[in-house]
């Protein structure tokens, strides 16, 4: 399903996600062995939220990466966006996610004004938006001057010794697992197949660069399969 384009990918992502979002963390946890919790941990770090600061989490999700925010400023105000209800419903329900302040949102239309945020961040987001670019831009929007930009999200496997064994696990542990935790074999074929199908880290970079962001710069994590950008807002 990663080949899908325009509307008909975004309502693919939006019924998938739909379908997974009791088990979405749990299975987060299994496929990266629990290093989900680090990368959203160096997200916040990069995101230098301010005291009393403004976060955006958008395709927040269950609101992992909101809840990590709150955990490093408590003082802040943590919005989650996502333009799936069922995830956030699952987030709303968790005791310790009740200061998050949940609203659905559509990355490419942003519902804020202007220069609203002091960060704006999100987890595995780029790779099922049907305009890269334009994602870039609305997020660039909404931050405020000096603000920055973070963005956690997968990488395709680089070629070196180490990329059979990681397609074994994108293309047969993780289904597997998908099937057996979650009961939707075909989410977790979709979610490797558009990692394999994404823009490399240094692409990626270069669009936040065209968008305006400044002092773009990424880090990789696990293999090289996850890289973290972060981008600032011109003041």
């Amino acid at each position: 399903m990663a080949h899908l384009q325009g509307q008909e990918r975004a309502d693919y992502v939006q019924d998938m996600f739909a379908r997974i979002a009791g088990r979405y963390d749990t299975m987060n946890r299994l496929m990266t062995a629990g290093q989900d919790i680090t990368w959203r941990r160096y997200v916040i770090e990069q995101a230098r939220l301010p005291q009393n600061g403004r976060l955006l989490d958008i395709a927040t999700g269950t609101g992992d990466i909101a809840l990590e925010g709150l955990r490093q400023q408590p003082g802040i105000t943590a919005v989650g966006g996502d333009f799936t209800i069922e995830m956030m419903q699952v987030g709303k329900r968790a005791p310790d996610r009740q200061a998050i302040l949940w609203t659905t949102a559509d990355t490419l239309a942003l519902p804020f004004p202007d220069a609203t945020f002091d960060a704006v961040t999100s987890g595995f987001l780029m790779r099922n938006v049907i305009d890269v670019p334009g994602a870039f831009r609305e997020q660039m929007r909404v931050t405020k001057p000096g603000g920055r930009v973070v963005v956690l999200e997968s990488s395709p496997p680089k070629d070196n010794l180490l990329k059979p064994f990681i397609r074994i696990h994108l293309n047969y542990v993780i289904p597997t697992l998908g099937r057996l935790i979650s009961g939707n074999a075909d989410a977790y074929k979709y979610l490797p197949d558009s990692t394999q199908a994404f823009k490399g880290p240094a692409e990626l970079a270069d669009i936040m660069r065209q968008t305006g962001f400044t002092d773009v710069d990424y880090k990789l994590f696990m293999f090289g399969t996850i890289a973290i950008h972060v981008g600032t807002k011109p003041s």
